[in-house]
């Protein structure tokens, strides 16, 4: 299985930046995994909020059609009971197979003051394919108590929209999570100005493969690897 981290920039219009995602989709091969950067569709556009939900739902049917062949991994604005949300949808054979909400807003900024935090009991590992998938969204990453809740996964996925001023946390923070839990670890940040980029696809042995001129990072999943590993330096994982 092909595992592609897409490095793209966010622009003000949520339809460009939907034909910029569906195009590296149809160029991605047959049965990848594609994770996309932190609310790529829309931004942290809060003057905005109720267009982006309606995007969202615009949006979800077409998302289901290109994930036919392939797994598709996007935080979109949702709303519930008059709350917003940003909201993680995995995207598997034309179906959603799982949504979390982040559970931790970010301190630094609005993003407490505009959407609600979601329940980290759905911070969980789920079965697609035979391979256990779990997610930490962007703020979430830096919570030790919520990597024991992904423990055991063979992929993490990371979407984000990380400040290039905390660059290197996102990097030793996203290489340490693979290594701990001897798994692959998928990272997408924004490629805007402002970010850290640093997307990348971190293997279980913590071999990083990043360039941040790149608009997509590709790399292989291999199971062997995560047995070996973790058979090789035995810590308890499953």
């Amino acid at each position: 299985m092909n595992l592609i981290s897409l490095q793209l920039k966010t622009s003000s219009s949520f339809e460009k930046n939907f034909r910029k995602l569906e195009k590296q989709i149809n160029k991605s091969p047959k049965k990848s995994f594609i994770l996309a950067s932190e609310l790529f569709l829309s931004g942290y556009s809060y003057d905005r909020l109720q267009e982006a939900v309606k995007f969202t739902i615009k949006v979800t049917k077409s998302l289901k059609n290109l994930s036919l062949n392939k797994t598709i991994a996007i935080t979109m604005t949702t709303k519930q009971d008059n709350k917003y949300f940003n909201t993680l949808h995995i995207f598997h054979k034309g179906k959603i197979v799982h949504t979390q909400s982040k559970a931790i807003l970010f301190v630094l900024d609005d993003e407490r003051k505009y959407f609600t935090a979601g329940n980290k009991k759905d911070i969980r590992i789920i079965n697609i394919d035979g391979i256990k998938i779990a997610a930490l969204i962007c703020f979430e990453l830096r919570f030790i108590e919520l990597w024991k809740q992904v423990k055991g996964a063979d992929i993490i996925l990371v979407p984000a929209m990380w400040g290039k001023l905390r660059k290197e946390h996102y990097e030793s923070l996203t290489k340490a999570l693979a290594i701990t839990n001897q798994c692959y670890v998928m990272a997408s940040d924004s490629a805007n100005s402002n970010m850290a980029k640093s997307s990348a696809i971190i293997s279980p042995f913590g071999d990083v493969i990043k360039n941040d001129t790149k608009k997509v990072i590709s790399s292989h999943y291999e199971a062997k690897e995560i047995k070996k590993m973790r058979r090789y330096i035995n810590t308890g994982i499953k």
